[in-house]
């Protein structure tokens, strides 16, 4: 008889050769190893960043694929495209060969409002007109290319279209000498002369580049610009305070905290005499505190988004209830600051809710959905490569940060510039304005991170993630009274994102849509004739009124917006008292303070 085998004898032998087939566990790298690799990776992104400008290319070809795959997989959209090209050329056939003895400008395609490249009379003479058309017909059709595409990311199309507009206005007849009737004119005024001066001005910014300084610095700080008088009364590594000195017989009781961005110097709030917020505040009986910041070097490479707001903010208040016990603050922050400051205000709501009177936000975000077209490479390649660039150096350096805002911006801060300078051989006038926008400053690595993951990314401040010791803010939490500016043509902080703040916070809002820039709609002082704005307040308990609609119910005022600002600070402020005594022990230096000087 067959000898049987028991069951468990066959299980054990089957599992056996299992396992003797299965390979042989490999190894884990070691940290050390895992570590040099990502250090590699991070070196070599670093070194492509060096050729891109800080662009991710990843970043721009999957946008580029995503563009054209869905174009390609759309025949009813090529069918439209080329519709469209046909009636482009007729058109321009039309103004070819107009049918009136008279020319007729413009009678195919017009430049928009914001495009100033092609205003005067010269661009009305039927040669450049006709080619000045023929750009904008080219343009306005490859616009149509990413737009309106079934499937096509909304963001994807945004960054083609950039790239795109951003290529094309590298040809426009604008930028050529002999296609650009003002250059034309200027050779025969000058007899060629002007080429002359053009590359004595090239000259001039490159030498003055390889120095070290930019071209339109031409204003000193704390002998032209940054003058109001005042005293360093507080300094830690990353701040100095300073306390302006009153000109007024009483002040407010309640003193005004300015929080400027880091990513320049503080004192385009104190720029010449005629046009600085600081001393307009000052004489109208405010005593005015202001954070100046430190320019990071590769040493504060590891200073968080934390940082600032607990050695920044924080450190500044408290500097302040130490100098004025018992007196709330009126706190202000601009663009980056006012983020850092709403941030700060929301903590402060939960930990110590009498220690603000008033929050001011001037072009300042707290939802960054919306953020305008820094946000177009704003996702994960992009920041990941941005990471490892700042990874290398410690800081973001100014000339990164001048290169994203120009791209912005490009036909008025860099072809038009290009133009005037080195074509037509002219230097715009001097501008404290311009000179305070040339004087960059660093920004540290884990800093931006933060900034850049936390905020624009992952936009965890505005849906509650946002974490400060350990715990989650909510700028719900906001009840204070609010005075919010946004400007009308801002590329950074786009008004209708500031907008946003009417149904984040839990406050009465003051609103102001000012005219102007960025920059130039906040410096807005009274005696300067082109300023506009409107303005209207609501209650937190009223009903929420979108940015279009409050276009159309905001009353519209000439002049500056600073007016309203005071007004609505001395409503929120105590009666008038006798300006505080000076501190003299507490006296650093004398303002504008050592931080604002470093380069």
């Amino acid at each position: 008889m067959p000898s049987s085998v028991p069951a468990g004898s066959v299980a054990n032998s089957t599992e056996e050769r299992i396992v003797r087939a299965l390979p042989e566990p490999v190894e884990a790298p070691s940290p050390d190893l895992l570590a040099a690799t990502e250090a590699a990776d991070r070196a070599f992104h670093a070194g492509v960043a060096r050729l891109t400008g800080g662009v991710s290319p990843a970043a721009v070809a999957l946008a580029f694929a995503d563009w054209q795959f869905h174009l390609l997989a759309a025949p009813g959209k090529c069918a439209s495209l080329t519709g469209e090209a046909l009636q482009h050329a007729k058109e321009f056939v039309d103004a070819l060969t107009p049918r009136h003895a008279r020319f007729l400008p413009w009678s195919a395609i017009k430049p928009p409002a914001t495009d100033r490249r092609f205003q005067g009379r010269d661009w009305e003479l039927p040669p450049f007109n006709l080619l000045a058309q023929a750009f904008l017909l080219t343009e306005d059709w490859w616009h149509s290319t990413t737009a309106n595409i079934r499937g096509l990311a909304r963001s994807d199309a945004a960054i083609a279209d950039f790239v795109l507009r951003q290529s094309l206005d590298t040809l426009a007849p604008t930028n050529f000498p002999f296609s650009n009737p003002k250059v034309l004119r200027k050779i025969m005024e000058t007899g060629g002369g002007n080429f002359v001066h053009g590359f004595k001005n090239w000259i001039e910014d490159w030498l003055m580049l390889a120095g070290g300084s930019r071209p339109d610095q031409r204003f000193t700080v704390g002998k032209d610009v940054a003058i109001t008088s005042g005293k360093v009364v507080y300094r830690n590594e990353l701040i100095e305070l300073i306390q302006y000195a009153p000109t007024t017989p009483t002040v407010r009781p309640e003193p005004v905290l300015i929080v400027p961005a880091w990513i320049m110097k503080y004192y385009i709030l104190d720029l010449s005499p005629r046009n600085s917020l600081v001393r307009f505040l000052v004489q109208n009986g405010f005593t005015v505190f202001m954070i100046s910041w430190k320019n990071p070097t590769s040493d504060d490479r590891n200073l968080s988004l934390e940082d600032y707001r607990e050695r920044g903010v924080d450190a500044a208040i408290d500097a302040i209830n130490e100098i004025l016990p018992n007196r709330a603050i009126h706190a202000t922050g601009y663009c980056l600051g006012g983020t850092l400051l709403s941030i700060a205000a929301a903590r402060l709501q939960r930990d110590r809710p009498d220690c603000l009177r008033t929050v001011t936000l001037l072009a300042a975000q707290t939802d960054f959905t919306e953020a305008g077209e820094l946000t177009l490479f704003i996702n994960e390649s992009q920041v990941a490569f941005l990471e490892d660039m700042m990874w290398q150096r410690g800081v973001l350096g100014p000339v990164q940060m001048a290169g994203a805002f120009q791209m912005l911006r490009s036909n008025d801060l860099l072809w038009s510039r290009l133009v005037h300078d080195y074509m037509i051989g002219e230097r715009a006038p001097a501008s404290d304005l311009m000179s305070w926008n040339a004087d960059a400053t660093r920004m540290p690595y884990r800093m931006h991170s933060d900034y850049l993951r936390h905020l624009f990314l992952d936009n965890d401040l505005a849906e509650g993630r946002y974490e400060v010791n350990g715990k989650p803010i909510a700028l719900s939490d906001l009840h204070k009274p609010m005075f919010v500016v946004g400007t009308l043509r801002d590329h950074v902080a786009p008004w209708k994102s500031v907008h946003k703040i009417h149904f984040l916070a839990d406050a009465d809002v003051t609103f102001v849509l000012a005219n102007g820039g960025h920059n130039a709609g906040i410096v807005a002082a009274p005696d300067e004739a082109e300023h506009s704005y409107q303005i209207l307040s609501r209650k937190a308990h009223d009903p929420y009124v979108g940015p279009d609609e409050w276009l159309k119910l905001a009353p519209s005022h000439e002049g500056s917006w600073w007016g309203e600002w005071v007004r609505f600070l001395a409503a929120q402020s105590g009666s008038a008292v006798a300006p505080p005594s000076a501190d003299k022990s507490r006296a650093f230096d004398d303002a504008p303070g050592s931080y604002v000087l470093q380069h």
